[in-house]
Formats: structure tokens, sequence, C-alpha cells
């Protein structure tokens, strides 16, 4: 009973278009940030190597390499401080979690295969 109430409050606060995220895309996430009085947009670029929880307690991880250095950085999909999530590349990958991409040096850090839309739909049918 409960959890019935609590769907139906998590729904007002999910954003569909958000959930089209898949892991092996690169993405731009547009977080806003406040310092002081002010209010900036960071954007911050790299491969979805993970999706965790579902509804509105749903995390992405995004990872890029900065400097000969790997960052991951872990994003709320649903939470009002992201301005926008931004599908660059869709990647065509066979695993749901892409932990191996830690390991991986240099351009094949970013190595993933493309995939057009077209081919996605295909494939969710």
């Amino acid at each position: 009973m409960n959890t019935i109430l609590l769907n139906k409050i998590e729904e007002k606060h999910i954003i569909d278009e958000r959930k089209l995220v898949k892991v092996g895309d690169t993405v731009k996430v547009h977080t806003k940030i406040i310092e002081g009085n002010k209010e900036r947009i960071q954007i911050f670029q790299g491969i979805v190597i993970a999706r965790k929880h579902n509804g509105t307690h749903e995390n992405i991880v995004v990872r890029k390499i900065s400097k000969d250095i790997g960052v991951e950085r872990i994003f709320p999909i649903h939470s009002p401080n992201l301005s926008k999530i931004e599908i660059i590349k869709n990647g065509k990958v066979k695993r749901a979690k892409l932990n191996y991409m830690r390991s991986r040096i240099g351009k094949k850090a970013m190595l993933i295969k493309n995939v057009t839309k077209q081919d996605r739909e295909k494939n969710s049918k």
C-alpha cells in the first residue's frame, strides 16, 4: 500500500527525457553550480559506465580522461541541479557496467562502438 503512494509521489519528479541515457553513451552533463549569489552551469563530458537504482534515486556514473588521469562523477539523473543531459554519441555495449574501462589508458579509454538511432530503435523492438 505504501509503495503505491510513494510511486505516485515520485512520478511527479521523474523527467522522461533523461531515461534515454544508456550505458556506453558519450554525454555532456550540464550541472548548476551556486557560488555565493551567482549561479553558473558547468559541463562534464564523458562516457556513461554504469546506471544504478531506479525511480527518483537513479544515478549514472560518467567517466572522462583529464590530463591522463581518469575522473568519474556520479550524477543523480532526476536532480533539479542538472539542467540537461546531452547525448553526443550512442554506444553499443554488451554489458550493464563498464568497469573494465577503468584499466584502459589513452585512446583505448574512450573507444566504444558507435550505433545510430535507427539501429537502437531496431534493437529495442
